[in-house]
């Protein structure tokens, strides 16, 4: 019976993943404890990260919250950390976590309206150039003012939808195997128009990127205030980042200017209203209701009424309260696209907190402040952007600026660099970080998201199609911060 165990064990361990991600695994957790014993903790904490974001890139093989989990508690028994920390870390981030629980399900109860507003731009759009920068252009205003997360799972929720409609006329022969595949491959290029769209808006404003709002705390920025330190970088970048867009769809390069067949077009004039939304419910009323506190959210974060997640709870109560959404499992369903990843950050939080206790980039931070005062911002866009194109850009803004705020309270910089330099971690954690799926939440929501496989998305793809984006959005940045900045 003993011998039995192991092998369901083994076939439990990880689910469904290949067997040599499951052994990878194993190697890490046999292999980390060894490594603290004959070369110490700091050098296990450099190997414990690589392998985190070696989870982060397998996405597609296992959700990283397991792996991932597995090697945060393997650091805790190692004392790389400790529960406290991973404590205070968690106590440090609860708006991001307030923002992910409450302001993405939110959403969810604004889906109906929104479907409705991408599906007229879909249909409506003639140019294939002009679709693309529209869904670019609409994904950056709404993470400007919804964050880059909530607005990822707004796109997923609409190209889900219309994925699942064509995927139904296909299976009634009205549309052929070919025009299918076609319109896979255009969904494909227009989610990763709109996932770096989101990045492009996600740098303006304290609520864009998760990171936005640990920067501003620090620096005691509002909402407009935010938005008038970063216009010197986000506004140029924002305009070469649309340049970019019309270019990728007109050369038809990078897997973009994929036309979408006339077929599909035809199938999405001829759909009803509860047949896009998936409801028979949906009337003019509750669009007119999801309309309003869509207006609602929007002036309220601009104001900056309340934390962030509380206006998110503020929208739910509202829209579920007025559209008769009164039972638990409608609020369970809403609530279910946001949790894993929340669960994941916390994760996260953890190796953030193991980075901190082992002093890993304390050196390279303290490199960056020895440098003359006229290279310290380029420097820091450059060395926050080299991170958090391998790693993720949440932890790594969260480490350089509480470093740097360090060194402003120790009197080592002046109010006006500390303002610059903060400036520059924003710009330099939200731009390169488009490079990989490891460095961009919004990126990482999506490759791990039930649309990822039915368009075709995988890591290596996602890479790809998003190389163009990170050259310019890389130089630009860069250029901004040099030049703008100092």
């Amino acid at each position: 019976m003993t011998a039995a165990v192991w092998p369901t064990l083994g076939h439990r361990f990880l689910g469904d993943s290949p067997v040599w991600y499951k052994k990878t695994i194993l190697l890490f957790l046999i292999v980390n404890p060894v490594i603290w014993l004959f070369a110490g903790g700091q050098v296990c904490a450099w190997v414990i990260l690589g392998e985190f974001i070696f989870t982060l890139a397998m996405a597609l093989e296992a959700f990283p919250l397991q792996p991932g989990g597995l090697l945060l508690i393997e650091a805790l028994v190692l004392g790389l950390t400790t529960p406290e920390n991973l404590y205070r870390e968690v106590l440090n981030n609860f708006p991001v976590l307030l923002l992910l629980i409450f302001m993405v399900t939110a959403i969810h109860f604004l889906r109906d309206l929104l479907m409705v507003v991408f599906c007229k731009i879909l249909t409506e759009t003639r140019s294939q150039a002009m679709l693309a920068l529209a869904f670019t252009t609409s994904a950056a205003f709404l993470s400007a003012f919804l964050d880059a997360l909530t607005v990822t799972a707004v796109i997923i929720t609409v190209a889900t939808g219309f994925h699942g409609l064509i995927q139904h006329a296909r299976q009634s022969d009205t549309i052929s195997n070919t025009d299918f595949q076609q319109f896979r491959d255009f969904l494909c290029g227009l989610m990763m128009h709109s996932a770096v769209g989101t990045a492009l808006g996600g740098v303006f404003t304290l609520i864009g990127e998760p990171q936005n709002l640990l920067i501003g705390e620090q620096m005691g920025w509002d909402f407009m205030e935010f938005l008038a330190q970063m216009a010197p970088v986000s506004l140029p970048v924002f305009v070469l980042g649309l340049a970019t867009c019309l270019f990728l769809e007109r050369s038809r390069r990078f897997g973009y200017g994929i036309t979408m067949p006339e077929t599909v077009k035809t199938c999405l004039h001829s759909v009803s209203l509860g047949d896009l939304t998936g409801s028979r419910d949906t009337d003019k009323l509750t669009l007119s209701i999801q309309a309003l506190s869509a207006v609602l959210l929007i002036t309220a974060l601009a104001l900056h009424l309340a934390e962030i997640g509380l206006i998110g709870l503020m929208i739910i109560i509202l829209t579920t309260s007025l559209n008769g959404n009164n039972r638990e499992e409608q609020l369970a369903e809403a609530f279910r696209d946001g949790m894993p990843f929340t669960a994941l950050l916390v994760v996260f939080f953890g190796i953030v907190a193991m980075l901190h206790e082992q002093h890993l980039f304390s050196p390279l931070i303290a490199w960056v402040h020895s440098l003359p005062e006229e290279q310290q911002t380029s420097m820091m866009f450059a060395a926050n952007g080299i991170l958090s194109s391998i790693s993720d850009n949440v932890f790594v803004a969260t480490i350089y600026i509480e470093e740097t705020r360090a060194a402003f309270d120790n009197g080592l910089l002046t109010r006006e660099m500390f303002e610059k330099l903060a400036i520059a971690i924003n710009a330099g954690t939200n731009l390169p970080s488009v490079a990989t799926p490891n460095g961009q939440a919004a990126f990482l929501f999506l490759l791990t998201s039930p649309l990822a496989p039915l368009i075709g998305l995988s890591y290596s793809r996602m890479v790809w199609m998003a190389l163009p984006y990170t050259i310019v959005l890389t130089i630009s940045g860069l250029a901004c911060t040099t030049w703008l900045l100092t």
